[in-house]
């Protein structure tokens, strides 16, 4: 399907955990100072570790002055229609226009039904948010009282108002064809999550939704296409929007001038403020520019393009770093690491693994990045006094009540050995195989080997200052020079390992990509 010609407009997938309430807020504010467009924020309201979208939606429209905010999709089972045709018009009112719908059907039916909501199969919940559009917009525009009847949401002569500032749309969001059929007919937008369809896949539900779209008497232009992506900066391209900026250019470029898409809502993962602003800076830009030079009918090309020539390693610049803070760890200077070259793509006898090794890693990296914001935050909790020990271990058993760790210090010596183990693999393992495809990232692999080690010192201190940290607890938790030891070492550890995995993830990437089997 072509460009649909609509608006672009970038945003933030802003998350939500009532545990972080604060830094929600301030991501939302430097969305809002980096230029972007739109907030969207999930709705799970049977979900306690989460702040209550309505209650943030209406303290971030205080808290900013400009970005439009809306329900990523709201949860129609669990917010009556007509008090939440109220919630948004009186929030659009006092944002003078800054607010946007979007509805969803309800996805997790148990937990909707075991807070109270009702008990409903896939296809009630489906006539339910059908009646549930049809009740909002008689509440937002009726001259008079309303009546409407319906299974599940019926009105009986019930006053309408107040009228939203704007004309609010409703965007839904769908994927199995009854639902994709209601949006045809009945919305003014289609918000789908890359987890649930993948790029690949949008494009089919795309053409699907134009197909019904012209089958109810409605234009494919009717419905504007909303999509939320995951990201992730990184030195060489990979997958979707797995790279450096002008990969993710090409990308969203392409979803907007072959499918129609025109908002795109990021969740970033790693440096989640520094994520921001490089899309707001680096993406974002160069994205309109593009489509504004096609709809001028123009020639595009893609800025970016997979690396296939070799060329000498170049020392990292003095300071550079993706993520953390090496330094001068360990004797080995940050400055002296040593770049990989570029690797030719022509995969290894026996077939590649390809991307999929590389992905591979980044999750197992990703895991040890979240263990180790855990570790960080529990201590520093402790350290400012705001958590006592006996809360902070509480709080740690819910973040790991699968690994079946309920300690402060059972949960982190786990993660030191966790990361021992990791990097013990890598060395036995994944680098020889790497070696074996790519011998041309040996100097990076030595490097990757030396940094092991000084890992493993830095955790073995850690480890042992959790020992001494658990036998001076008295009634009134740790003493202070304990509590200042182990919050100087979880944040050195934080710095290195978070270097370290970066660096791994930049210079492997192509070599990876040639191995043969999976990691």
């Amino acid at each position: 399907m072509p460009d649909l010609g609509h608006e672009l407009a970038f945003g933030l997938f802003l998350p939500n955990p009532a545990s972080q309430a604060a830094t929600v807020v301030r991501l939302a504010q430097v969305a809002e100072q980096q230029g972007l467009d739109l907030i969207g924020i999930q709705d799970h309201p049977y979900n306690p570790d989460l702040l209550d979208t309505w209650t943030l939606l209406a303290h971030l429209a205080a808290a900013t002055t400009t970005i439009r905010l809306f329900p990523d999709v709201a949860c129609v089972p669990l917010r009556p229609p007509a008090v939440l045709a109220r919630s948004v018009a009186s929030l659009d009112l006092l944002t003078d226009g800054r607010v946007e719908l979007g509805l969803g059907a309800g996805y997790f039916l148990d937990p909707i039904a075991r807070l109270g909501g009702p008990a409903l199969t896939r296809g009630q919940a489906v006539t339910a948010l059908e009646e549930a559009i049809g009740v909002i917009r008689a509440m937002w525009t009726a001259a008079g009282p309303v009546t409407r009847p319906g299974r599940f949401h019926a009105l009986d002569a019930a006053t309408p108002g107040p009228a939203p500032a704007h004309p609010v749309e409703i965007w839904v969001g769908s994927y199995q064809p009854r639902m994709l059929s209601l949006t045809a007919r009945l919305a003014d937008g289609w918000v789908p999550s890359q987890a649930y369809a993948a790029p690949e896949r949008t494009s089919e539900l795309n053409t699907r939704i134009d197909q019904l779209a012209e089958q109810a008497g409605r234009r494919p232009a009717d419905i504007r296409r909303i999509y939320n992506v995951n990201g992730r900066f990184a030195a060489t391209a990979g997958g979707f929007l797995d790279g450096p900026p002008a990969h993710w250019v090409d990308q969203l470029t392409d979803l907007v001038l072959a499918q129609g898409f025109s908002s795109f809502l990021l969740a970033p993962s790693g440096d989640i403020i520094s994520s921001i602003e490089r899309f707001a800076q680096e993406v974002v830009p160069d994205v309109r520019e593009r489509v504004a030079a096609a709809r001028r009918g123009e020639p595009v090309a893609a800025e970016s393009a997979a690396a296939v020539e070799l060329s000498p390693p170049t020392p990292v610049p003095d300071g550079q770093e993706r993520d953390g803070h090496w330094g001068d760890a360990g004797g080995l200077r940050v400055q002296d690491r040593p770049r990989a070259p570029r690797v030719a793509a022509a995969p290894a006898a026996g077939g590649a693994a390809g991307p999929d090794n590389f992905r591979n890693l980044v999750a197992i990296h990703d895991h040890l990045r979240a263990e180790l914001e855990q570790i960080a935050q529990a201590v520093q909790q402790v350290a400012d006094g705001e958590l006592t020990p006996v809360a902070a271990r509480t709080l740690i058993s819910r973040m790991t009540v699968r690994q079946n760790h309920w300690t402060l210090g059972s949960f982190c010596a786990s993660y030191c050995r966790i990361v021992t183990i990791h990097h013990a693999v890598e060395d036995a393992h994944m680098f020889p195989g790497v070696l074996a495809v790519a011998p041309q990232v040996k100097a990076v692999v030595d490097r990757l080997e030396a940094e092991h080690l000084v890992i493993a010192g830095v955790l073995d201190r850690f480890d042992r200052a959790l020992v001494d940290l658990v036998r001076e607890e008295g009634p009134e938790g740790p003493g202070p020079d304990g509590i200042a030891e182990i919050s100087e070492l979880a944040a050195h550890l934080g710095d290195v390992l978070r270097s370290h995995l970066c660096y791994e993830e930049d210079e492997l990437a192509g070599a990876l990509a040639l191995m043969p089997g999976s990691i």
